[in-house]
Formats: C-alpha cells, structure tokens, sequence
C-alpha cells in the first residue's frame, strides 16, 4: 500500500497539477472571453448602427500600468522569498534538532534555496525593470493625469 502511495503521490503533484492547472486558468480566459462575445453580439442586435469599435474598447479589460506590474513582481518576490527562507530554515533545524534522522534536511535545504533564488529574481527584475522604466511611468502617470 504505501509502495503505491510513493509513486503516485510525486505523479500528481509533479505531472497532473500543473496540466490541472494550466487547463483552469486557459478555461477562465476562455470563458471571459466568451462572456465579452455574448455581450457585443447582443448590444449590436439591439443597435446595428452603434460604433463597435468604441463599444469593444470600453468592454476590453482594463491593462495593467507598468508600476502596477512592477509592484506585482515586488509582491511576488517577497512572498516566494520568504517561503523559500522558511523551508530552509525548516531544514536546518532538522539538522539541528536531528529530527527524524538527517534523510529529510537536504532536499528541505534545497528546494528552499530553489524558491529563494526564484524570488530573489522577482526582487532583480523589479529592481532593474524599475530603474529602465522610471521613464515611461512617469510618462503613464502623466496621461493619466491629463486625462482626468
């Protein structure tokens, strides 16, 4: 019984979550995308002679601004950062404490500085893309003023 549940525990999570996950999120887009479809084709029933291009523009989502965009990589790179600070400190303290023998610790240790060195690299693309853009958010920021 558990032979079985140690082949097919790294199966799910390895190979089925993330093609489970891939399929849900191009399922939402699709699904949103057809809720704008539905939208425009009964709005140009109700008015043939209404400009459909401005129609669209307006039921387009709104795009995110490059600040917003920038501090979302800020979000993420501190939130995987940490994660990846606590599963290595989780593994060093099984070293430390010599909890359940010493099996266990490494791959803890490495999978922690895997995510860390992943987050770190949120926190340098936000870094660089905020030093090389600082331009054209000010250039945003002032559209938007003026448009207001």
């Amino acid at each position: 019984m558990y032979v079985l549940v140690d082949i097919l525990v790294p199966i799910a999570l390895g190979g089925v979550l993330p093609v489970m996950l891939f399929w849900l999120f191009i399922r939402q887009r699709m699904n949103e995308t057809n809720k704008r479809t539905q939208i425009i084709l009964a709005a140009i029933e109700k008015n043939p002679e209404m400009n459909i291009e401005e129609f669209i523009k307006k039921t387009e989502p709104k795009q995110k601004l490059l600040k917003e965009k920038l501090l979302t990589k800020l979000l993420w790179g501190c939130i995987i950062s940490f994660c990846g600070a606590l599963i290595i400190g989780s593994g060093v303290y099984i070293i430390v404490n010599d909890l359940g023998g010493t099996s266990d610790a490494p791959g803890f240790i490495i999978l922690g500085s895997i995510i860390l060195a992943i987050g770190i690299s949120f926190l340098i693309n936000f870094a660089v893309g905020k030093k090389l853009l600082s331009r054209e958010i000010e250039a945003e920021e002032k559209a938007l003023t003026t448009k207001e």
